[in-house]
């Protein structure tokens, strides 16, 4: 987690600039969109993904309040080959990639912080391919859901809620099957009372059980990224 003091220099930075505004689902990028800024979330999360030439879905990530994008933090101009969509409503503040350089490049501890994010989020990235290859679909399911409980939820008693309404779709993205097969391994994890729904939210109920579950097909321990 962040440190307060490197945070408020981070959100005085951005500040100085007009917030923008985004209702659920909008895009906010999409694919070969060039930008030479660089937006901050205040509040709400954005899904970042591919799209296949056989017009399939992948979600390579789910950024949340606190995050960055373009993903290389602005460090160089350039083409995008990912799609940007608000999965809530959203808030961001947007800065032009030149001031952004110029206050990276005069504040060692914010250099350090969005350097070591970058490196973090790729772990992240290599994670997910080993599962997304190496996995069976039940598997697949139950090691997502494992991501989703550590990036993005909130630990209440002994559940977990992700606080990202997330539908059997998207996760179906995330994992790289369809729908249908994504339901029923999340029913099977259902049956099991593992998971359970809050609303619109997955809730996690026995987080220690379903990495047991998650093992299921692999020889190693799981050893989950700190982001998606």
């Amino acid at each position: 987690m962040m440190d307060s003091k490197l945070k408020s220099k981070i959100d005085s930075f951005f500040h100085q600039y007009k917030i923008l505004h985004y209702k659920k689902r909008s895009m906010i990028l999409h694919s070969n969109d060039s930008s030479s800024s660089v937006f901050y979330i205040k509040s709400g999360y954005i899904r970042v993904y591919r799209i296949s030439e056989e017009g399939e879905e992948l979600t390579l990530t789910i950024l949340k309040p606190g995050d960055f994008f373009p993903l290389t933090y602005g460090f160089h101009h350039t083409q995008h080959s990912y799609y940007l969509e608000a999965i809530t409503t959203l808030e961001l503040w947007k800065a032009p990639q030149e001031h952004f350089l110029q206050f990276m490049r005069a504040d060692a501890d914010v250099f350090y912080e969005l350097t070591n994010r970058i490196f973090i989020r790729f772990d992240g990235f290599l994670t997910r391919l080993e599962y997304l290859v190496f996995s069976n679909a039940y598997t697949k399911v139950a090691t997502t859901l494992l991501m989703c409980a550590k990036g993005l939820g909130e630990e209440i008693g002994d559940q977990i809620i992700v606080k990202v309404p997330l539908t059997h779709k998207d996760i179906a993205t995330m994992v790289g099957i369809t729908r249908e097969t994504t339901s029923l391994e999340m029913k099977k994890l259902e049956r099991k009372g593992l998971l359970t729904r809050n609303g619109k939210n997955i809730v996690i109920t026995n987080y220690k059980l379903l990495e047991l579950e998650a093992l299921q097909g692999n020889t190693e321990p799981i050893s989950l990224p700190e982001a998606l």
